[in-house]
């Protein structure tokens, strides 16, 4: 630290910043589970933690985008019943997934502090914006020390894989994640190592 404290401001940031190259930027496109599990950890240490950890949880459990995640209400979730109503975009179909126990307990304590209708609000008190909830989740992604950069989409094809390494079926996969497209899905059933366990 105290090298990179001698270079001028405006040369710190190529030093303090990794390189990554074409090769090394993504060695893989999707999120494994205890990835996950160390970015949620990473995230509840920072101010809104709470509110943080719920997001990457919930991005990778239901196999949201950016857009949809920062868009839940209160209003979409049912309590009684422990399910999400999920509320697709880019001409994607909705579905209502079931919340585990998890789930129901972060978005209790979360819910506590809500001041408006949307789960994940931002400091003025309305939705999150968009740019703020990819940071957040890219952030979590290096406080967790994961050796590659991670984009908030991972965690969405980080469901897909688990699906399809847990034997779902495409049919089933495609209408968790709201895909329209079938051939959308290939990507994940491709992939699958449980596949290959018999060979």
């Amino acid at each position: 630290m105290a090298a990179v404290a001698n270079i001028p401001l405006t040369d710190r940031c190529k030093v303090a910043r990794p390189r990554w190259t074409h090769e090394t930027r993504r060695p893989r496109n999707y999120l494994l589970e205890d990835e996950v599990d160390a970015m949620i950890k990473a995230a509840r240490r920072y101010r809104h933690g709470a509110r943080d950890g719920a997001m990457v949880l919930l991005g990778y459990r239901h196999g949201l985008r950016v857009s949809e995640l920062v868009a839940l209400q209160w209003a979409h979730v049912d309590w009684k019943a422990s399910r999400l109503h999920v509320r697709r975009r880019k001409g994607s179909s909705d579905s209502v997934h079931p919340l585990q126990e998890r789930e129901l307990r972060i978005l209790g304590a979360l819910q506590r502090l809500a001041k408006t209708a949307f789960i994940f609000e931002s400091e003025r008190g309305g939705p999150m914006a968009k740019r703020n909830a990819q940071h957040t989740i890219e952030k979590a992604g290096r406080d967790a020390k994961l050796s590659f950069p991670v984009c908030a989409h991972m965690l969405r094809h980080g469901r897909g894989y688990q699906l399809a390494n847990e034997g779902r079926t495409t049919r089933d996969i495609q209408d968790y994640l709201g895909h329209r497209n079938l051939n959308n899905v290939e990507r994940y059933t491709k992939l699958a190592a449980d596949r290959f366990k018999d060979f």
